[in-house]
């Protein structure tokens, strides 16, 4: 039950040094295996988040919100993954680079993290950067490397080693200090998160080919055939053991690179001036020159929140017994958001299995199954949610507001009584009055229909691979 409250808390003071860190009994035996970083870093290591592209793999999702601001867990959102991360990891400089739909992305990073991070030496912060036109540069920015470039000028400002760039929409947990001190141990120049693949999944990700000291030779996107074969890799020369390496003997970039701070300026200003792309034209192009492009194996849960099924499936991934894909409840990891001070959530006479429910929901006299409950949430008496995903509301409606609805004719926010909604997602703010069916089929049927919620009409879509998405405001 502690993890609930660390994980809304504020971040540690990172101000602390390691011999005033207290190692619980249980982790004394992994102390021996913890890195310490000369110089430390939080001094030395600057974080660059990359907000991601306009996200039409997410739409309608992204309609009206960056991919980092896309709700995440009942209570989080994506962005706080790599935040989370950074200040796991002892890095409380971070830029967040942002271009499409940045709103809510905004507003969330300032309520989450604008207050807290630096103290009253105000050496850590979570900045905002958007893009922005300026006499020398009249473009908004054309891809990672270039929305990096633009910002240059102020990131070589900071007194740092490396620059260690994340992108806004991954779902995994990592230590970056392991990262940097693999890059600083190896004198890369350049190292690269990389994830073991089998031979099912590769074919999907840019491949990666290393030597026998880990470092990157050669590169392929989404190879087959002879081409992917020609990609395969010993592993054990990244930490794998000989049983894991037979059956993962691929590499997939993970889109998370370290630089030497010298380095990123030399690339992007002199030796690829007009590169838009870090993974198919600077990291390639850095390699073809002879820099020191090393790999830096992570062996754990990792998704690329990219694509609506993708997303789907991370949430209710958490959901799974006994164990998750994806654990908020690391004690010594947590996952940091928006403090929202919101009620405990009230759950009556329901019936709840493996779900997670959100904080402040208001749940009545109904069935929830394998779902994930977003905050605020209202589910209404002989409501049936399964296999879903609600991501909730952003505020709660008055009596007085809901007396207005029905005056007018007006659904409240929330799920309506004797509704029914399977494997679908159910944006924010959406209002689904009474007797709604939202559930999928394989049989094609009527897809455009007018709906009465007194006849309890049904909402199908013919799509068995993805779930459906609703935003309903009749």
């Amino acid at each position: 039950m502690d993890m609930a409250l660390a994980s809304k808390a504020s971040p540690p003071p990172w101000n602390a040094t390691a011999a005033e860190q207290p190692i619980p009994k249980r982790d004394k035996a992994a102390a021996n295996d913890s890195t310490y970083l000369n110089p430390q870093a939080h001094d030395s290591v600057l974080g660059i988040i990359l907000g991601g592209g306009a996200g039409t793999r997410l739409y309608p999702l992204t309609k009206k919100r960056a991919k980092p601001a896309v709700p995440l867990g009942a209570n989080y959102r994506l962005i706080d993954i790599p935040v989370s991360n950074c200040l796991n990891s002892n890095i409380s400089k971070i830029y967040v680079l942002t271009q499409f739909n940045s709103a809510s992305l905004n507003r969330h990073l300032s309520r989450a993290y604008g207050s807290n991070i630096g103290g009253y030496k105000n050496e850590g912060f979570v900045e905002v950067l958007a893009a922005q036109q300026s006499p020398d540069n009249p473009n908004w920015f054309q891809g990672t490397a270039d929305a990096v470039r633009q910002y240059l000028w102020l990131f070589e400002e900071h007194n740092v080693m490396e620059f260690l760039i994340l992108a806004g929409d991954h779902l995994y947990r990592m230590d970056y200090e392991k990262f940097i001190q693999a890059h600083r141990e190896t004198n890369a120049d350049i190292t690269v998160a990389a994830l073991p693949m089998d031979e099912k999944r590769a074919t999907a990700f840019g491949l990666m080919k290393i030597d026998e000291e880990g470092r990157i030779i050669e590169f392929a996107e989404k190879p087959k055939g002879e081409q992917l074969k020609a990609m395969m890799v010993d592993t054990t020369i990244l930490g794998l053991d000989d049983v894991r390496a037979k059956e993962m003997p691929y590499i997939a970039s993970m889109g998370i690179y370290v630089f030497s701070k010298d380095v990123m300026l030399q690339l992007l200003r002199e030796q690829f001036p007009e590169a838009n792309d870090f993974g198919s034209e600077v990291i390639p192009g850095a390699t073809s020159i002879g820099k020191r492009v090393q790999a830096y194996l992570y062996d754990g849960y990792w998704e690329d929140i990219g694509t609506i099924a993708a997303f789907y499936n991370a949430n209710l991934g958490i959901t799974k017994k006994p164990m998750p894909d994806f654990s908020f409840y690391d004690r010594f990891a947590p996952i940091y958001t928006q403090p929202r001070h919101l009620p405990p959530s009230k759950v009556l006479d329901a019936d709840v299995t493996d779900s997670v429910i959100g904080e402040g929901c208001v749940i009545k006299n109904c069935k929830i199954n394998h779902s994930v409950v977003g905050l605020r949430s209202c589910i209404s008496e002989g409501a049936i949610i399964e296999d879903s995903l609600l991501m909730g509301a952003d505020y709660y409606e008055t009596e007085a507001d809901k007396k207005l609805l029905a005056e007018k004719g007006g659904i409240p926010i929330g799920i309506g009584k004797n509704s029914c909604i399977r494997r679908a997602i159910i944006d924010k703010n959406a209002r689904i009055g009474d007797n709604v069916k939202v559930f999928q089929t394989d049989v094609p049927t009527v897809k455009n229909i007018n709906l009465d919620f007194s006849l309890g009409y049904y909402i199908i879509l013919d799509m068995p691979f993805c779930p459906l998405i609703f935003n309903i405001y009749f």
